[in-house]
Parts: structure tokens; C-alpha cells; sequence
């Protein structure tokens, strides 16, 4: 009965991270319902990309409260969850703050009260963070968009980081007054809790402050794998996914849009009649004319871009500069994302469902994206620069107005008669071509 404990802790431990790589496995197979795409140029750029703005948080703190406070959490939460690695060897092994043994007291009591300060900062970052976001009125925070389910989400995130910085507290306070009566050794500093909730517990006995920080023990260890394992329900897969989506980000210059290699055959034959139709194609282009083009729904867009839907952190940056919706349009760049998500996790759950994706007859394209959206972007590309992890909506809207154009001659009337008039002026506007240089001669 005296491992009753470990044996509990290790099924916990087993059953949580199995579940957290059952969940990343089935992101994994969504993912790779697109088709591929070649990402892996200019490496050593893309490392210090993801370095820099991934870890570094570059592109958060270009505003600057929100930047530091996202900063304050994001550091806080990834260095304190180090100390999983301690509560993982005392879970198996019954050991007492085992690091000790490692770092040695001097720099273990470095380490605890460094902790305490970051805790500290993410307990104030997420209490600024939940007012900001219920109370205080930040317009891309408010938006339609983020009714129900997104802002319930955003908030039990914050209520769930909360709970596990104050049951950190409770535990080293609960500790640190055992160790000021010698009924345990002393080991580690801790600033925070010994002044804010040390004087609170002098005032309780022995086996209620063991009680208190065992249970606070626990309650941290199991608090980490509930979260972890709903990641995969919430926004704040980012937290993860940030990382890949960086990395495979596009380092082309902003509004360089791709060109489809069998339509850029078909022109070049067009307009050199020397050209060869039956030579070989260029080295890593198209062979056959695709099977569609553009993109009317998930499987139609490319692996990166549906990393990019998972990866979002439906912050709004992108929808706060964009042009069309802040004139009243229906667009919201981050609404894209969030609705190329849904549909792939519709996707996914049938192929869980039926071991195969059946027809539901539905599509991406005006099941969840309406034309309206689609044409009132500009591409000015501002959504792709304000994003603070790199996300590109924009392609995707790109993709899918090529559907339309070039699948089912789709586009508004105006492109129709601008590309009409392209075709027979050589202009977008309507005159004679042999009328193109009169403003020559009217000068």
C-alpha cells in the first residue's frame, strides 16, 4: 500500500501524455489532408524566423502593453512547468523535491525563487488579460465572431492558469512553513508565497499544511495534463504550433503571389510560336494541368496553410487592420482561419467516424466561406503582416477566388469586364487599342 501513490501517478502520467500524442497524431493525419508543398529553402532563415518571432515574441510586443504581458505569461508558464520534470521524479520515486539533488541548495534556491517571480507575473499577466477581455471593450476582442465558444474558451484558459499558479503558491507556502517548524529540511526560496500566504498557514497545524501541500501537489500535476490534453480543443494549440508554423512560413516578399506552372506554360505557347508544347517541363514544375484549381475546401488548400488554421490564436491583430472590414465589410481575415479549422475538424471527425472521409456535402467555399467575404478582401497583405505568429489567410482567400474564376467563372461583374477588356484592349479600360498613346500627343 506504500506505493498506492506512484502507482496512481504513474497511471495518470501514462493515460495523459497518451491522450496528448493520441491528439497531436489526429492534428497530424488532419494536416496532411492537404497536399504537399516545398518549404524547406533557405533553412538556416527559417530557423532564426521561428527563433525570433516563435520564442522571441518579436511581433507581439509591436504593441507594447499587450506584447510584455503576453510575455510575462508566455515565459512564466514555459519555465515554471520546468519544475514538471522534479514533480514527475517525486510522483515515481516518492522523493522530496528531488532538483536539489542537481542543482545543489544554492542554486536550487536560485532557481524556486525565480519561479515564484515568474508565477507572480503570470498570475498579473492573465488578471489583466481576463479583465482586458470581458470588461474592458477591446473592439477585435468583442467582435460577432467571437460569441460563444471562442471567448468561453479564451476565458477558461486564463481561469485554468490561475488556478495552477495559486495551487503552485499554496504548495511552497504550505512547505515553507514545514521546513520554518524543521518538519522538513530546508530546501528552495520562495519570496511570494512565504510573504503572501506564509503568515496565513503559520496559523494552521502540521498535518492540515501536509494535507495542503500534497493536495496542492496533486492538484498541480493533474491541472498540467487537463491542460495539456485541451489543447487540442482550444486556441491555444499555438502554444505548440507556433513553432512548425514559423518555420514553414512564407519568406517570400508580402503580395507575391504564386503562379500556376501549367497556366504559365499555356501562355508562354501562346505568345512564342517557337516555343516547344511537347518539351519537358522545367525542373519542379507541373508535369499535367491540376486536377482543380484553386481551392473549393480543405483538401484543395496546401498543409501549411491548414497549419495555419490550427495555429491561430484568434487575437484579431489581422482583422483589427484589416481594410475591408473596418469600412463595415464582411471579412474578417481571422475568421477564415477559424472557419478552414472548423471545417477540417469536421473532415476529421467523418474520417474518424466512417475510417474514410465520405461525401457530406458540404464544402469549405460558401458552407463556411461566403463569396462575399472572399471578394471583399484587397490583398494589401496588412492581415499577413500584423499576424504575430506569421499566419497567411490571404492565401487562402487567394486560393479560393482562383476556384472561382477559373473553376466556375465566378468573378464579379467589374473583374469580368476588366479581364475582357485586358483581353481585347491589352487595358483595363474600354477604348480602341489604337487609341492607347492619344494622352501622348495631348501633352
Amino acid at each position: 500500500m506504500q506505493y498506492i501513490d506512484n502507482i496512481i501517478f504513474l497511471i495518470l502520467l501514462v493515460a495523459g501524455f497518451g491522450l496528448f500524442a493520441k491528439s497531436l497524431l489526429k492534428i497530424y493525419r488532419n494536416i496532411r489532408l492537404g497536399h504537399e508543398i516545398n518549404r524547406t529553402d533557405r533553412k538556416s532563415e527559417r530557423w532564426s524566423t521561428m527563433a525570433r518571432v516563435a520564442m522571441g515574441q518579436s511581433k507581439m510586443v509591436k504593441r507594447p502593453i499587450a506584447g510584455v504581458l503576453h510575455l510575462f505569461v508566455y515565459v512564466g508558464f514555459v519555465i515554471i512547468n520546468i519544475e514538471l520534470i522534479e514533480i514527475i521524479v517525486d510522483g515515481l520515486f516518492g522523493t522530496h523535491r528531488f532538483l536539489v539533488s542537481v542543482f545543489g541548495n544554492g542554486f536550487y534556491s536560485f532557481f524556486t525563487a525565480t519561479l515564484e517571480i515568474l508565477a507572480l507575473l503570470v498570475v498579473i499577466g492573465v488578471v489583466v488579460f481576463f479583465i482586458r477581455r470581458n470588461f474592458y471593450g477591446v473592439k477585435r476582442l468583442t467582435m460577432k465572431e467571437l460569441f460563444g465558444w471562442p471567448k468561453q474558451d479564451a476565458n477558461w484558459i486564463l481561469i485554468i492558469e490561475f488556478a495552477l499558479m495559486m495551487a503552485f503558491f499554496k504548495m511552497n507556502a504550505a512547505d515553507w512553513v514545514l521546513q520554518q517548524r524543521g518538519v522538513l529540511p530546508a530546501l528552495g526560496s520562495f519570496p511570494i508565497s512565504s510573504s503572501i500566504l506564509g503568515p496565513v498557514f503559520s496559523n494552521f497545524g502540521d498535518g492540515f499544511l501536509h494535507f495542503t501541500e500534497k493536495g496542492a501537489w496533486w492538484f498541480h500535476f493533474v491541472g498540467i495534463l487537463f491542460f495539456m490534453n485541451y489543447l487540442y480543443y482550444s486556441k491555444h494549440l499555438h502554444i505548440i504550433l507556433a513553432f512548425p508554423s514559423t518555420w514553414y512560413a512564407n519568406l517570400d516578399k508580402k503580395g507575391k503571389f504564386n503562379n500556376l506552372d501549367s497556366v504559365t506554360k499555356e501562355i508562354k505557347l501562346m505568345m512564342d510560336p517557337n516555343a516547344d508544347p511537347y518539351a519537358a517541363p522545367a525542373e519542379g514544375a507541373e508535369a499535367d494541368v491540376p486536377s482543380k484549381f484553386g481551392a473549393e475546401d480543405i483538401f484543395d488548400l496546401n498543409q501549411v496553410q491548414l497549419l495555419n488554421a490550427y495555429s491561430c490564436t484568434e487575437c484579431g491583430r489581422c482583422t483589427s487592420v484589416c481594410p475591408a472590414n473596418i469600412t463595415g465589410k464582411k471579412l474578417s481575415p481571422r475568421l477564415i482561419l477559424m472557419k478552414t479549422r472548423d471545417r477540417l475538424e469536421e473532415v476529421g471527425k467523418n474520417i474518424d467516424k466512417n475510417g474514410e472521409f465520405v461525401d457530406d456535402g458540404k464544402k469549405l467555399l460558401n458552407d463556411y466561406i461566403t463569396k462575399e467575404e472572399l471578394w471583399a478582401c484587397t490583398t494589401c497583405n496588412a492581415c499577413t503582416e500584423a499576424c504575430p505568429v506569421l499566419l497567411d489567410p490571404l492565401s487562402i482567400i487567394f486560393e479560393m477566388r482562383r476556384f472561382l474564376v477559373m473553376e466556375q467563372s465566378a468573378a464579379p461583374q467589374e473583374l469580368n469586364l476588366m479581364m475582357t477588356n485586358v483581353e481585347n484592349n491589352a487595358a483595363p479600360w474600354q477604348y480602341n487599342q489604337a487609341d492607347r498613346l492619344n494622352w501622348a500627343s495631348e501633352n
